[in-house]
């Protein structure tokens, strides 16, 4: 039985992109233990084999799909190959390159960190908003960074930023239609994209990043810390 005050994900579908390691694939390994059935997107299927057979073992069942989130192409046969989804969880993202003469930084790193960080994550909830509105039920979270005051990371810092912006601006008229939209902050971890020096574990990221998909008291606009519900 599901916890009090928490959704019951059982049988429901999930997509969550950058699944094949770090943060997607501990948000799929948690959610599958809810019971939720999942997608799993990479770059190429065959880095979620692996994770899709062990998922499978528990009883629930899994696709994979493969996109390039820099390519908007790729992102509309995505969206179109998943077909309607309960739950969106917009884990996948880049970090571009630290550069320490920041006034410096290349166009470049804010076009590519824009396109896959922003652009792409709002296009695929647009991409599945309408079915989620329709059935009256849906979650999506975004991830999100807490960097600060660090512009040697301000192309990464700041797509995350304007990610941040969207949440809080389309989620209130989205609750009263039954569909909840926040943020996730991971908090520092020893990821790929975190590095080795990150305070925390990659699995530290649980319990706390399910709480935006089980919330189940309208909760919606808000960002959830990870790190928080260890």
């Amino acid at each position: 039985m599901p916890e009090m005050n928490h959704a019951d994900i059982r049988g429901r579908w999930a997509l969550v992109t950058g699944a094949s390691r770090g943060i997607g694939r501990q948000v799929a390994m948690g959610l599958a233990s809810h019971g939720c059935n999942l997608i799993l997107h990479s770059r190429q299927t065959s880095g979620t084999d692996e994770l899709a057979e062990e998922l499978r073992e528990t009883g629930v069942s899994v696709r994979q799909v493969m996109a390039e989130l820099d390519d908007q192409n790729q992102v509309d046969r995505l969206i179109a190959e998943c077909g309607p989804i309960d739950i969106l969880y917009n884990n996948a993202a880049i970090m571009t390159r630290y550069t320490p003469e920041w006034l410096s930084t290349p166009a470049e790193d804010f076009r590519s960190s824009f396109e896959v960080n922003t652009i792409s994550v709002i296009r695929l909830c647009h991409g599945f908003l309408p079915h989620m509105i329709e059935s009256g039920w849906g979650r999506i979270v975004n991830v999100t960074s807490g960097i600060q005051e660090q512009p040697e990371l301000l192309a990464y810092s700041i797509s995350k930023g304007a990610l941040d912006k969207y949440v809080t601006d389309i989620a209130p008229s989205l609750a009263e239609k039954g569909v909840l939209v926040n943020l996730l902050d991971p908090g520092w971890l020893r990821t790929d994209l975190g590095g080795p020096n990150a305070p925390n574990s990659v699995e530290s990221v649980l319990p706390g990043a399910l709480e935006p998909v089980l919330v189940n008291d309208g909760t919606a606009g808000k960002l959830f810390r990870a790190q928080d519900y260890r």
